[in-house]
Order: C-alpha cells, then sequence, then structure tokens
C-alpha cells in the first residue's frame, strides 16, 4: 500500500486528469452545437456519460472486504474526505432549490445558507473528532456502545431510517425531475433510469465507491454551478465574479420590483386573484352545499359546451375540471383550501428581495424574524446530527484529519453557498425584464418545454395577452435548472447545469442509501439478530437492503411528494431532535445514560412529528394550530430542547452509566487515552 503522501500525489493526478478531460468534452460539445448538434443528443451526451463515468468508478472500487465496505478502509485524505462530504452535503436541495427559495423568499431564504455553514462549525467543535476517536461504523453503533444495549440502537437505527429516508426521496425526486427534462422520457422513467445510476455507485463498493465517486461528483457539480452564473455575471455587470458584483443587480432590482408593484396591470390581476380567494372562501364556508353547486354548475357548462360545438380542447378542460372534482367534504375543504392559499399568495405582491423580515405590519414582521431564526437553529443543529454526513467522518485516517476534513468540507461547500443568493438575483433579473411584460402568444420555447413537466405556468387571467408578474408560475426547483434558458445561453450550458443537478442529488443518494442499508445490516441484523453472521453474510444483507430501501424510495418519489427543499428541511427536524441532544451529551456528560438518552430521543422526534401533521397541509393540518406561528419546517425547534431536557432530568432520576462507559466518555473525550477501553 503506498504511503499517505504518494496516495496523495496519486489521487491529484488522477482527479487532475479526469476534471481537465471533462471540461474537454464540456468545450467539444460547445462546439458541437454551434455546428449543428441537437439539444436532445447534447442532454443524452451529458446525463449518460456523467453516469457512465460513476458507473465505471463503482465497479473499479468493488469490495469484499467490512472495513472498506462500511467505511472505505479509513485511509481516505482529509482534503479529497472534505469534497466527498460536499458532494454528499450539496444534494438536490442546495443545487436545485436553494437559489429558487432565495429567488422567490429574498433575505429569509438566507436561513437555509446560514444554518447549513453554521453546521459545520458544531460539527468540527462538537462531534466529527469524537466519533472517529469512537471508531466503528455507524451513528446507531456509537449510541449502542455509549448507552449500554440495543434499546438506544435500535431508537437511533428507526431516527436514521426515517431522516435518511426523507432525504433520499428528494434526491430520487430530484434525478426524475432532471433526467426526464433534459432526456425528453416519462418523469416515472427518468426516475429509474437514474436510479441506476445511484446503485451502480455504491451497491458493489459501499463507502469505498461512493467516495471515490462523490469526489467526481463533486468536480462536475461545481463547475456546473459556476459556469452559467459566471457567464451571465459578465453578461450582466462586465465582471465573471458574481459573487463580488451581485449587488450592483440587486439595486437595480430593487427598483424594478417597486415599478412592478405600482403597475395598473399588475394591480388588477392581483385583484382579480383576491376575488378567486374570496370565492373559494364561500365555497369552503358553504360545504357540503358548494360541493353540489360547483358539480352543477360544471355539469352545465360541459353540456352548454357540447350543444354549441365548441373546441375540443374547452370540451375536455370542462372534462378534466368535472372529473377532478373532490367527492367528499374533507377533500373538497383540503383542495380549497390549498387554491384558496395559492390565490391569497398571487394577490399579494411579492416581498422585496433584500428587505429583511418583510411584512404589511410589525406583527407579521415579527412572525417573519422568528421563523428565520428557528429555521436557521434547526438547520444548524440538524445538519450536526445527520447520521450519512457524519459517518463520513469515520472514513479518516484519524482525529486530526477528522477536523482538517470539516475545514475542507466547508471550504468547498462555500463556494457554492456564497454563489447562490448572486444565482437568485441574477434570474429574477433576467424574468423581470425579459420575460413579465411580453406577449403570451410568443412566450420562450423553455415555458413550454418546462411546463410539460410542471414546473412553470401562465394563465392569463385578465385576458389582456400580456404576461404580468402575478399570472407567472415558477416551481421552486426550476430556477437553477432553466436559467441558462431563461439567459438565452448556448444549450450547452444547459446541459451542464442538469449534469450537475444529477451530480448533486445522485453523490446524495449514495450515501444516504449507504446509511439506511448499513444501519439495517450493521446495526440491526449484524448487532441485534446475529451477531455471529459471516462477513459475505454481512454484505449480502447490507446489499440486499440497499436495492429494497431504493426501490420502496423511488416509489415513493413517483409519487410526486412536496418541494425538495421542504423535504430536506424535514429531514433536518427529524435528525436535530432525535441525535443532537444525546450525540452531544453522550460526549460531554458522563451522567448521561440509556433511559435518558432514549427518553430524549423518543421525546424530541415524537414532538416534532406531531407538530409537522398538525401544521402541514400533506397531512390535512393548518397554521391555525402552529405554535408561535412556527412553520412546520422548522418543527425540529421544539424537538431539540424537549430531547435535552429529558434526556437530562431522566438520567438524573436514574441510575448513573457503568465505569465502563464512563471509561469510553474519557477515551472519546481526550486524545492522551490511546487505549481503547473493554467495551
Amino acid at each position: 500500500m503506498p504511503t499517505h503522501s504518494a496516495f496523495m500525489r496519486q489521487l491529484r493526478r488522477y482527479y487532475g486528469w479526469y476534471t481537465g478531460g471533462f471540461l474537454v468534452f464540456v468545450l467539444l460539445l460547445a462546439v458541437g452545437e454551434q455546428l449543428g448538434l441537437t439539444n436532445r443528443i447534447i442532454g443524452h451526451l451529458f446525463l449518460f456519460a456523467t453516469i457512465a463515468i460513476y458507473a465505471v468508478i463503482g465497479v473499479m472500487s468493488r469490495t469484499a472486504d467490512v472495513s472498506e465496505y462500511y467505511v472505505a478502509g479509513r485511509r481516505v485524505p482529509a482534503m479529497f474526505n472534505g469534497m466527498a462530504t460536499a458532494a454528499d452535503w450539496m444534494s438536490a436541495a442546495s443545487f436545485i432549490g436553494l437559489a429558487g427559495t432565495l429567488y422567490f423568499a429574498g433575505f429569509e431564504g438566507l436561513a437555509f445558507v446560514t444554518g447549513w455553514t453554521g453546521g459545520y462549525v458544531l460539527v468540527a467543535l462538537l462531534l466529527a473528532p469524537y466519533l472517529r476517536k469512537f471508531g466503528q461504523y455507524t451513528i446507531p453503533d456509537f449510541l449502542g456502545a455509549r448507552y449500554e444495549g440495543n434499546f438506544a440502537r435500535l431508537v437511533g437505527l428507526a431516527a436514521t431510517i426515517l431522516a435518511s429516508f426523507v432525504y433520499v426521496v428528494a434526491q430520487i425526486y430530484g434525478v426524475g425531475l432532471i433526467t426526464s427534462r433534459f432526456v425528453g422520457v416519462e418523469f416515472e422513467i427518468g426516475l429509474f433510469v437514474g436510479l441506476a445510476g445511484i446503485l451502480v455507485c455504491s451497491f458493489l463498493g459501499g463507502m469505498r465507491a461512493v467516495t471515490w465517486t462523490q469526489v467526481a461528483q463533486y468536480l462536475i457539480l461545481i463547475i456546473a454551478y459556476l459556469t452559467p452564473v459566471m457567464i451571465l455575471s459578465y453578461k450582466l455587470t462586465g465582471v465573471p465574479l458574481p459573487q463580488a458584483v451581485y449587488g450592483g443587480v440587486l439595486k437595480q432590482l430593487g427598483e424594478k420590483e417597486v415599478a412592478l408593484q405600482n403597475d395598473p396591470a399588475e394591480i388588477a390581476v392581483r385583484n382579480q386573484y383576491r376575488l378567486r380567494a374570496e370565492a373559494y372562501t364561500y365555497k369552503i364556508d358553504n360545504l357540503p352545499g358548494s360541493m353540489a353547486e360547483e358539480r352543477r354548475t360544471l355539469t352545465e357548462r360541459l353540456r352548454n359546451l357540447r350543444l354549441n360545438h365548441a373546441s375540443a380542447r374547452d370540451v375536455a378542460l370542462a372534462e378534466r375540471a368535472l372529473r377532478d372534482l373532490p367527492r367528499t367534504e374533507r377533500e373538497a375543504r383540503a383542495q380549497w383550501q390549498s387554491a384558496r392559499a395559492t390565490a391569497l399568495e398571487r394577490a399579494r405582491p411579492p416581498p422585496p428581495h433584500a428587505e429583511a423580515y418583510p411584512g404589511k405590519d410589525p406583527q407579521e414582521s415579527d412572525v417573519a424574524r422568528r421563523n428565520f431564526l428557528a429555521l436557521v437553529f434547526v438547520l444548524m443543529v440538524g445538519t450536526a446530527a445527520l447520521p450519512h454526513l457524519l459517518m463520513r467522518y469515520y472514513t479518516t485516517s484519524s482525529v486530526p484529519e477528522a477536523r482538517r476534513s470539516v475545514m475542507w468540507s466547508l471550504l468547498f461547500i462555500t463556494l457554492l453557498y456564497l454563489t447562490a443568493p448572486a444565482y437568485a438575483v441574477f434570474a429574477k433579473w433576467e424574468v423581470y425584464n425579459q420575460l413579465v411584460g411580453s406577449s403570451i402568444a410568443f412566450l420562450p420555447d423553455w415555458v413550454a418545454s418546462w411546463g410539460k413537466v410542471g414546473m412553470v405556468s401562465v394563465e392569463d387571467l385578465n385576458g389582456d395577452g400580456i404576461l404580468q408578474l402575478a399570472e407567472l408560475t415558477l416551481d421552486t426547483d426550476v430556477i437553477v435548472l432553466a436559467t441558462p434558458e431563461i439567459a438565452g445561453l448556448p444549450y450547452v450550458v444547459s446541459g451542464l447545469v442538469a449534469a450537475g443537478g444529477l451530480a448533486a442529488a445522485l453523490s446524495t443518494a449514495d450515501g444516504l442509501l449507504l446509511t439506511i442499508s448499513n444501519a439495517l445490516s450493521h446495526d440491526f441484523y449484524f448487532k441485534v439478530v446475529n451477531p455471529q453472521a459471516t462477513t459475505q453474510r454481512r454484505l449480502v444483507i447490507s446489499k440486499s437492503q440497499l436495492l429494497l430501501v431504493a426501490a420502496i424510495a423511488a416509489w415513493v418519489a413517483s409519487q410526486r411528494p412536496d418541494n425538495i427543499l421542504f423535504m430536506v428541511g424535514m429531514a433536518f427536524s427529524i435528525a436535530a431532535a432525535t441525535f443532537f441532544p444525546a450525540l452531544v451529551l453522550g460526549i460531554f456528560w458522563k451522567r448521561a445514560n440509556k433511559w435518558g438518552a432514549v427518553a430524549g430521543m423518543i421525546g424530541g422526534l415524537s414532538i416534532t412529528l406531531y407538530y409537522v401533521g398538525q401544521t402541514h397541509p400533506f397531512f390535512q393540518g393548518s397554521m391555525d394550530h402552529a405554535w408561535f406561528a412556527i412553520d412546520p419546517i422548522s418543527a425540529g425547534v421544539f424537538g431539540v430542547p424537549l430531547g435535552f431536557a429529558l434526556t437530562i432530568v431522566v438520567s438524573l432520576l436514574t441510575p448513573p452509566p457503568s465505569i465502563e462507559v464512563q471509561a469510553l466518555v474519557d477515551f472519546v473525550r481526550y486524545p492522551s487515552i490511546t487505549e481503547t477501553p473493554d467495551r
């Protein structure tokens, strides 16, 4: 085996050639586009070529060694582990969803940037070095050893699966979104095509294959993310450094926002949406009679259209409206409440992009501030508690390497997070200036293309044939993927962005699926069910669980759940409320015991899930049931303090942990203790 320095030189050489080769590939496609290469071929080449690269790395990294499969042999250098961690971290939510959230939420979207980057400070100070000192393979491993037995391990296992599963569904959804748009297949087919790319990376080589694939994926995703926004920056400001110059465009955007808010046509459209919201209020207040009234109205309209020989399109739309009419009072209430909320949102002018905590009155501004701080807290603590992220620090060769790895992770992640605000500002400027106010009959091709996959819609509410801002609906997840087309850049840039988004989704999905399968095979099967299982048997179980979980996650993603960023935010709330108190107190407080940790994990998780169920529309919840008007994405803000309180109180009311466990805490905490205690 080569020395550490020789191994580093070898890795730098390999990935240097890989990066250069990828840039040449992009340049060749750019030349090909100028020579007549079609958009469809460019999209296919980008996506399938990159998946093929990941597959080759996955096959070359195959292994049957348990240490290699679970923790990549604990020999990943800090810089490359930081790069792999960044790819594992910068999921479809960061790549696809973050700039979109900043586009719509403006200042409030900075909660994601602040929370996610701040979380790495907690990782470096409170968790990564100590978990690396502990060793082993998974987070439930630490919980089982620190809290004496399988009870805490199984609770941790359940929470690991829940948080990781919610997270991985979002990634697979992102894969389906990208492949369906750029390869031209149905969403469900694109989803399973992408899933094949995920599995080939992780199935044969486990963490070893995933690590080296994620390094390759990071290089592609960061090139893909920076390229279009640098071109846009040069186009709009003459300087290709978006992070430094987007402030000037932001100032001009503020002036444009004021003009649109006072535009008579915009005001008229917003008033019509307000009337639509009032109509939905009437329907909701008059249930169930309004259902019968709605059915009679639609039936009469359809009959008149047929009698008057209306166009096939108008008849089909009327038939669809009648078919989609709610069949139960509960279904009608949920559907009309959602439509009412959408209409009310469209009736309001969009918040000024640069205004902190916007609101029409001090109370609304206070609610915005409260939600901003709650989200920052949940994302910071959740970052420090995500099992698939913390597992990466088991792969380094030593505790100092684990600390350095966190530093490298933050550096590589910062490259994207400092760019996302500029991405949002430039994209909004292009939409406000190039799209809003144009003729609906002559909208650019990208509107129809993204409309086919349900990400863009236009409604000429006032019938003037001109697109007002309130009549345009853009999905949060479309902003990054469509920005090259919005700005009129060559299609090769769109293909590059799609390849980057796919790399982001695949890299995180790989890590999450591996986390779930390892937890089931190692923490449940090997540690609980069959401690005498052979190495070969353990790996077979892990791979079979990987396939099963991937198939289930793909099926859930095919149902098109909520937007990517919300799903990822939920995973953070779950991880924060369940793991953070148990991990931090387990490392820094010897008195924490099994019963306290179990009570804290179950209590924190339960209150988080309860709050989401009470407030999120998907679960028939309502913000009328919200505590302190906190959004459901930040539910973990209630679970974390409850987890700490229960862990401390129950630990003090029950016997202290054994001498062996207290020795384990000393071993993990203090660098001078080098011998592993008897566990």
